[in-house]
Order: structure tokens, then C-alpha cells, then sequence
């Protein structure tokens, strides 16, 4: 062999070439993002084993690993488990099931493809929904054995949902039958009568067995009666296509500042295209610019199309950052803060109504809410259904809104400005994933009613700055007892007060309120609005309520706004409050006649870092209220 000081130029400019065509060809070469879902043991895992067994993406030592492992989980003689090439997890191995969503790569000489395996069992479904967001294609895998099951079911309607628009419906372990047509037909009639609704593109039908390879990549002999694509067929050969946009998307990730000269925006153009000389947007606050230089990995450029990560440099510098979304200056986006959405509960922890989130919406981030539940969805039997609640795995269709108008779009228009997630500000995990169905008409034809006299003029007037002083404690603790006081003192010292007691405002605004968790939640958010109104009315506010969720008490404290909310824990032991007992509330509780009773059979969180700390049982009244008027100070 040559070395490459001994080889001539045309060697060189042969090689250059060969490599040159190597590269056109892989790029040539489109990637189909798809996924594989079902009930629990279709097969999902073992078929993905198989394509990538047939497709030749098993090195040596994985053929080694992979018949090890096949022997210490039970495979007799010299067979291999091919699902073992998946289920990755320990916890998959041992109880032969997915849990996890395994992404896989593989290709072959007509095309590339990113393969994600979703676990079958319903607690799962979560991880099926995300794996379900960014692919082309769904192989829903079905037991010839069993037939479609609910889960089933579920997953079809899941990749409907999430905007999959081509289904394998692969009819697995077909050699358990006996590799029998009517079984194979009765099935796909049953496939067709379900989805008939779901809005597929299209649906093919394949009779295979994942564990001899039947019809995967070879026509299998055992199969004369099916005259269709094998599954490598129909993959190499679907053709997907993504109609062009005619408008600009771009939501922004950062602002790139490398020195005191250069200032870009960077982000990926979700939609349509960017060339140097453009007049772009902010759509939030309406500032326009012109795009003066496109820089990208390779160089500048002048032109950047949709998919492309880039950096620009506008010709003036306007307020742009992370979270604004860039339009074209004459194709403005919509904006909206109430909006209309589908959602996949993720959590196990219950959604309710009222319950501040956040929303991760593109690169935008707001406070959400969800007002109100329209009606669950029963993917069984494709129903609507009531609920006040979202549990785990739920899919509801809901009411939204929104702390301040962001970008948005329908998410059958487009995935990045109509797909969301809402996040428990508390654990900073995701709890839903949400698909815009539409803008609510109330965003665009309610407005605020700007007016003549302000809290400031109310405030002068009234010689003192408005504000909130919220307790919070067990019942018993002293809650009502302390604010009646206070009240009293600053009623004396000639400052305007309201106390909004808990039983009081349950007789008259809130008497449509009961006390599941749920209705705290509202009851919750009502008081924390009528608090603000009065605050900006300039009076001082003192609400006392048990209020036991954190998260409520932390909407409260956002909506009022820190420097006008004070928080005063009125910490008092559950044994003495049950032993002062003024209602009887505990005593009924005690004998099961009152259920959600507070620290009995509904929990109550303290709080962390309260504002103010009165020892409910060593401090007595009058030093309690001193020690408050002491500590607060109103202008």
C-alpha cells in the first residue's frame, strides 16, 4: 500500500471525489422518525431487535453480549432474545416488560431512520406520548392472539393526537395462529373500525412474526394469501412531506454577544425561510429590523431556510431575548393568554382547577392555570366524560390561562407554537404535555379598562399603603382570633382594614365550594383575587384561612406581588388545636363524619420561609399583635 506522500494528485482528486459522492449520498439519504407502541407484550421490543438484526447494525461484541444475556434470562439452545437489544433497564429485564422509551438508529442503502420503542403498560403512557411528538410514522403492534386491546386503543388515538399521520398496523406473532388469513382479516377490520375517526393519512396492514423475521425484510413463504409490502419495504418507501411555510417563525434562545462588537440573535427557523435584508418582528412588543448578516457553522451566508440553527445580526438594536418569538414584519403571528388545549396528565399528582403552573410554551415561559376541565376523553370507547380532576394518564380537553399573552398557533398547524408543557413550579417537574386546539374569544375581546384614579391616589388618601397580611394554620390555631386583634390596633391608628374570614366568605362567595382538594384550590384563588382588588383599593387586607397547599399560598404571594403580600404562620400543634376544638370540626372528623378535615384526612403544608412566625400556644394575644404592628411598616 501506498503511503500518502507517494500518491498523485489524480489519486488525491479520485479520493476527493469518491468521498465527495459518499457525502452527497448520505445526505440523500432522508431520515423517518417512527415508533413502535401497542399493548404490553406485542412485541414491540422483539421487532425492533429484529430490524436491527436484519439491517446488520450488530457489532461483534453486541452478538456476544446480546447471546449471554439471551442464556441468563431463560433462552433454551443457541437462540437470542432479540428484545434484550432494548430493554435496556434492569428493571425491563427482570419483569420482561418496557418501561423506559428506547431510541434506536439504524439504516439501510435507501434510507436513515431514529426508531423509539414505547412501553406497553398504561402508567407508561406518558412516555409514549413524548416519544410519539416528534415521529413520522407509528407501528402499532397487535397480538393475533388477543386482538386490539384498550391500550391498544390508546396508543392509536395518542399518535392521532399527536399529529402521527401514517400507521403500520403490524399483526405480530401471526405464526401463533397458524398463520391463519381470517384471523388476520377479522383483525384488520376491527384496526379500520376504531381509527376510522382518528384522521390517519393512511393505514397498512402487516401480517408478521417479530420472532422468525416474517415479513420484516423477507416475504414470508408462510404468508401466500398477503400480497402487501414487507415492513422494510413500506419504511424505505413512505413518503413523507411537510408542506412549505409561507410565514417566518423563529423563537429565540439566546443573544449572542462573542465581544462588545457583535450582537446576534441565535435560534433555529422552525418555519420558512431568512435572507439577509429581511424585515423581521418582535411580536411582542411590534420593533422591527432588518436582518444585516446570517452567520451559521460554516461561514456567513445569505440565505437561511427552515431547520437551520443560526446566528443574525439585526441593522439596529432593538429589546429582543430569549423567549420573543421573529416573524416576517408583514406576516405578524397571534398572541393570546386564554387559550383552548388538549391535555395528557403526567403526574401523579392530581391537576386541578385553579392551580398555578408554569408553561413552557416554544422559548416562552409564563404562570398558567387551568380554568376549567370541558371534558375527559375515554380512549376505550372515544367519549366525553366530566371531571373536576386530571389524574395520571388522563387526557382532557381544557381551559387555559395564561399570566401575560405569548406566541401560540394550533398545534394541527404547527407542533412548536401549539405544543406546551406545564411545570410544578415547586418540584420543576413536568406534570402535562398540551396540544393547542384554538384561541378562546374572551382573549381578544376582553381589555383592560385603563382608569382615572390609581392605588397610589387611594393610598395618599388614605395616609398608608395597601396591603395583605395573610395567615395561614391549622383550624384552631388562632388564625381568626389574631387578625380580629390586629384589625383592632390598626383600626385604632386610624389605617383602613378588611379581615376576610374563611366561614364568612363561605357563606356568600364562595358557598359553592366544598372541601375536596379541588375546591380548596378555587376557593384559594377567589380570596387571593378579591385581596388584590382591595389592596388596590388601598386597604390593609388580613385573610385568614387554614390555606394548607404551599402552591396556592405561592399564587397568592405572585398575584398580590411579594412586596405587598405578608405571610404569618400561626404555628399551633395539631394536639392542642384539637383540643381547643371551638367548632367540633376535629371530634367529627375523628369519627369519620367529616372527611378532607385538615390535618386529619387532608394534609396541611407549612410553610417553609414564612414572612412571620406566632407561637400559637407560648405567645400570648397581646404580644403576638405588638410584635406584628412593630413588624409592619405602611408608608
Amino acid at each position: 500500500m501506498r503511503s500518502l506522500d507517494q500518491m498523485s494528485n489524480q489519486d488525491l482528486l479520485s479520493s476527493k471525489e469518491v468521498f465527495a459522492r459518499f457525502q452527497y449520498q448520505e445526505q440523500a439519504r432522508d431520515i423517518l422518525r417512527l415508533i413502535t407502541c401497542g399493548s404490553v407484550d406485542d412485541g414491540k421490543s422483539t421487532l425492533i431487535g429484529r430490524l436491527l438484526w436484519e439491517s446488520q447494525h450488530l457489532l461483534d461484541d453486541q452478538l456476544a453480549a446480546l447471546k449471554a444475556e439471551s442464556k441468563r434470562y431463560g433462552t433454551q439452545g443457541d437462540e437470542i432474545d432479540l428484545a434484550l437489544l432494548v430493554d435496556g433497564l434492569s428493571a425491563e429485564r427482570e419483569q420482561g416488560i418496557t418501561i423506559d422509551v428506547a431510541y434506536r438508529y439504524f439504516s439501510t442503502p435507501k434510507r436513515k431512520f431514529i426508531l423509539a420503542d414505547c412501553p406497553g403498560h398504561e402508567q407508561y403512557t406518558r412516555n409514549m406520548a413524548t416519544a410519539a411528538s416528534s415521529a413520522d410514522v407509528a407501528i402499532l403492534l397487535v397480538d393475533a392472539r388477543k386482538g386490539v386491546l384498550t391500550q391498544t386503543r390508546r396508543h392509536a388515538y395518542l399518535a392521532s393526537l399527536l399529529g402521527v399521520r401514517h400507521v403500520v398496523a403490524a399483526i405480530n406473532k401471526i405464526d401463533s395462529v397458524g398463520y391463519d388469513e381470517q384471523i388476520f382479516d377479522q383483525t384488520c377490520k376491527e384496526i379500520s373500525s376504531f381509527s376510522a375517526t382518528l384522521g390517519f393519512e393512511s393505514i397498512t396492514q402487516i401480517p408478521i412474526s417479530a420472532l422468525h423475521g416474517d415479513n420484516i425484510v423477507r416475504r414470508a413463504a408462510h404468508t401466500p394469501w398477503y400480497l402487501g409490502p414487507t415492513l422494510m419495504e413500506f419504511l424505505e418507501t413512505i413518503k413523507i412531506t411537510h408542506a412549505p411555510s409561507d410565514r417566518l417563525v423563529i423563537p429565540v434562545q439566546w443573544i449572542n454577544r462573542p465581544n462588545a462588537d457583535f450582537r446576534g440573535v441565535s435560534a433555529t427557523i422552525v418555519e420558512g425561510k431568512l435572507e439577509v435584508g429581511d424585515e423581521v418582528r418582535v411580536t411582542a412588543s411590534g420593533q422591527v429590523a432588518r436582518v444585516a448578516e446570517i452567520v451559521t457553522m460554516d461561514g456567513t451566508t445569505r440565505r437561511a431556510d427552515e431547520g437551520a440553527a443560526v446566528t443574525f445580526r439585526l441593522d439596529r438594536e432593538i429589546d429582543v431575548s430569549r423567549g420573543d418569538v421573529l416573524s416576517h414584519a408583514q406576516k405578524p403571528l397571534e398572541m393570546s393568554d386564554h387559550i383552548e388545549a388538549t391535555l395528557i396528565w403526567m403526574s401523579v399528582e392530581a391537576g386541578l382547577i385553579g392551580r398555578q403552573y408554569d408553561i413552557k410554551l416554544a422559548t416562552q415561559w409564563a404562570s398558567a392555570s387551568i380554568t376549567s376541565i370541558k371534558y375527559h376523553i375515554d380512549v376505550d370507547t372515544f367519549a366525553h366524560t366530566a371531571g373536576r380532576t386530571l389524574v395520571l394518564n388522563d387526557i382532557a380537553v381544557c381551559n387555559v390561562s395564561l399570566s401575560r399573552p405569548l406566541v401560540f398557533d394550533s398545534y394541527s398547524t404547527s407542533k412548536t407554537l401549539g405544543a406546551f408543557i406545564l411545570v410544578d413550579r415547586l418540584r420543576n417537574a413536568t406534570v402535562a404535555a398540551g396540544m393547542i386546539r384554538h384561541n378562546l374569544r374572551r382573549a381578544q375581546n376582553v381589555h383592560r379598562q385603563m382608569l382615572s384614579i390609581t392605588r397610589q391616589d387611594r393610598e395618599r388618601l388614605n395616609e398608608h399603603r395597601g396591603k395583605v397580611i395573610w395567615f395561614t394554620g391549622l383550624s384552631g390555631s388562632g388564625k381568626s382570633t389574631l387578625a380580629n386583634a390586629l384589625e383592632i390596633e390598626l383600626h385604632n391608628q386610624g389605617k383602613r382594614t378588611y379581615i376576610l374570614d374563611g366561614d364568612n366568605i363561605r357563606q356568600g362567595l364562595n358557598k359553592d365550594l366544598g372541601f375536596t382538594d379541588a375546591d380548596r384550590v378555587e376557593n384559594i384563588r377567589r380570596i387571593a383575587e378579591v385581596a388584590k382588588l382591595m389592596m388596590d383599593a388601598g386597604l390593609i387586607v388580613l385573610t385568614a384561612f387554614i390555606s394548607p397547599f404551599r402552591r396556592e399560598r405561592e399564587m397568592a404571594r405572585e398575584l398580590i406581588g411579594p412586596e405587598n403580600f405578608l405571610e404569618v404562620f400561626v404555628d399551633t400543634p395539631l394536639d392542642i388545636c384539637e383540643q381547643r376544638d371551638p367548632k367540633g370540626l376535629y371530634r367529627k372528623a375523628r369519627e369519620g363524619k367529616l372527611p378532607n378535615m385538615t390535618g386529619v384526612n387532608s394534609p396541611y403544608e407549612a410553610p417553609t420561609s414564612p414572612d412571620f412566625v406566632i407561637q400559637g400556644v407560648s405567645t400570648p394575644l397581646a404580644e403576638s399583635v405588638k410584635r406584628l404592628v412593630d413588624y409592619i411598616t405602611f408608608v
